[in-house]
């Protein structure tokens, strides 16, 4: 059989070696090879989508030798948690490199960076092996840093240096703790299965390690107060520097919540579920409010990530409270589909926010109004991935959300106070919607276009399966639940 996973993990970084080894290759050959290699990588996921996963454990398991001495190899993998953000991730960065195929700035470089960045996005959600997961971990942040510095805004470089220490440094407490569980096993192994099977950490041990994995995973959320990072380094951020950004990479931080912390030290991450369980209320309310106060369209949406991020963390931590298994499997159901979802519509509004700028050159909601008139088609749009954003039952956020606070009440019925973001938010997005799109278009933006076909192209089909998702979230649900009501048996 072909090894389908790893040929869906190295296809990008091929890519990347191709475009760089390339003698002096025009803007269009760059450009076409990261179309190509992207398309390719989704029909790889896609071929892992189609395979599916069982029911306990990991499927379509791929392992060779690499470090024995220490019992590191290549081991990569997929479950119901970690297939669904993998299928996300090929999706975003082709529509990323579509969007991205009119860059005429240093291209060769710049669609280099993204495919290495794509390489180590699905390497961090198929890693089966500690020390693999932790590389790729950090070979993201190297290529985000690097596209934030080369190609952001005007404030860039001290936006990607704060993005790289703050997530550099936040991550360094996840190798003490992937060192703790090494050291901790029985048969010292880097073999992240036999850590989750049997756990090797116990009592205060476990919480130092689970301390460490919070530490971490919160710069990467970002969970308040660990957050101040992400404002900058959105607004900074090239318009696909952003999109994968908010739609893979903060997942790095909600999917370590869930395979490390929770699957890894079970029974500490329980003592500590109710403080976890606090953070995710905050971080929702938090960013609900500052979302409101933002007069900024890319910082407004950036903020609202913070909410929704909130509400995984919330999903997560009642899912390690609750005793009914039943509850505990609708709560990973929720966090994970909110994983999925927000790559979906977060991703489509910082499309949105970016043709704006690209139009206007400005992103404050002050200088616009009667936007819907010049340009119905990009209007139209934002309001869609805007009434996703805020929850409209019928588009993907609203299933998620649903089934976290439904465990939620079910389990800590205090915390569903954190469902004010949903109203604060809705209120948000009014907000920006009348300021920008509602109301007599002023006169220097009567000339301004509408969308592209290359814009359509990439940002249509994440409004589809928003949409898809929304009305039946069966076909995302489905795989996430074989998993998830197995981790509850």
């Amino acid at each position: 059989m072909l090894p389908v996973v790893s040929l869906t993990l190295f296809l990008p970084l091929a890519g990347a070696v191709l475009i760089l080894a390339l003698p002096r290759p025009t803007a269009r050959t760059v450009h076409s090879i990261g179309i190509g290699t992207a398309g390719l990588t989704l029909v790889g996921a896609l071929a892992m989508w189609l395979e599916g996963v069982s029911g306990a454990g990991f499927s379509q398991v791929e392992e060779l030798e690499w470090i024995p001495a220490i019992g590191a190899a290549y081991r990569v993998g997929v479950d119901g948690i970690s297939l669904p953000l993998v299928l996300l991730s090929a999706m975003l960065f082709l529509v990323a490199f579509i969007y991205a195929s009119s860059l005429r700035e240093r291209p060769r470089a710049y669609v280099a960076l993204v495919l290495l960045l794509e390489t180590a996005a699905i390497g961090t959600f198929t890693a089966l092996d500690g020390i693999l997961f932790y590389v790729f971990f950090e070979v993201s942040l190297v290529s985000m840093y690097f596209m934030i510095a080369g190609w952001g805004h005007e404030d860039r470089q001290r936006a990607a240096l704060m993005f790289f220490i703050y997530t550099l440094l936040g991550s360094l407490p996840l190798l003490l703790a992937i060192l703790g569980l090494y050291l901790g096993s029985p048969d010292p192994s880097f073999d992240m299965r036999a850590w989750i099977a049997n756990p090797p950490l116990e009592g205060a041990a476990a919480m130092w390690a689970l301390v460490a994995m919070l530490v971490t995973f919160a710069v990467k959320i970002p969970a308040v107060p660990l957050h101040t990072w992400l404002p900058a380094a959105h607004v900074q951020a090239p318009t696909i520097g952003s999109v994968i950004l908010a739609g893979i990479m903060l997942k790095f931080g909600t999917y370590g919540l869930v395979r490390f912390a929770l699957q890894m030290t079970p029974e500490a991450f329980r003592e500590a579920g109710v403080v976890v369980l606090v953070f995710g209320v905050i971080g929702a309310l938090y960013g609900a409010f500052a979302a409101l106060a933002q007069t900024d369209l890319k910082r407004l949406v950036a903020y609202t990530s913070i909410n929704h991020m909130g509400y995984v963390i919330i999903g997560v931590a009642v899912a390690t409270l609750t005793l009914d298994p039943s509850v505990r499997a609708t709560a990973l159901d929720g966090a994970v589909l909110q994983m999925f979802s927000h790559g979906l519509v977060t991703g489509a509004l910082f499309f949105l926010v970016g043709m704006i700028q690209e139009r206007a050159h400005t992103r404050e909601m002050g200088e616009f109004g009667g936007l819907l008139k010049t340009v119905p088609l990009l209007g139209w749009s934002f309001m869609l991935a805007a009434f996703a954003s805020l929850g409209l039952p019928g588009l993907a956020h609203f299933p998620a959300e649903f089934q976290i606070f439904l465990s939620t009440l079910g389990t800590v019925p205090a915390a569903v106070v954190a469902i004010l973001g949903i109203a604060i938010i809705a209120g948000t997005f009014l907000k920006a919607i009348r300021e920008t799109f509602l109301g007599e278009p002023q006169q220097r933006w009567h000339s301004m276009p509408d969308l592209s076909v290359r814009e359509l192209l990439a940002v249509a089909p994440l409004l589809v399966l928003t949409l898809v998702t929304g009305v039946a979230p069966s076909w995302v649900l489905d795989i996430i639940h074989r998993t998830t009501s197995a981790l509850v048996l």
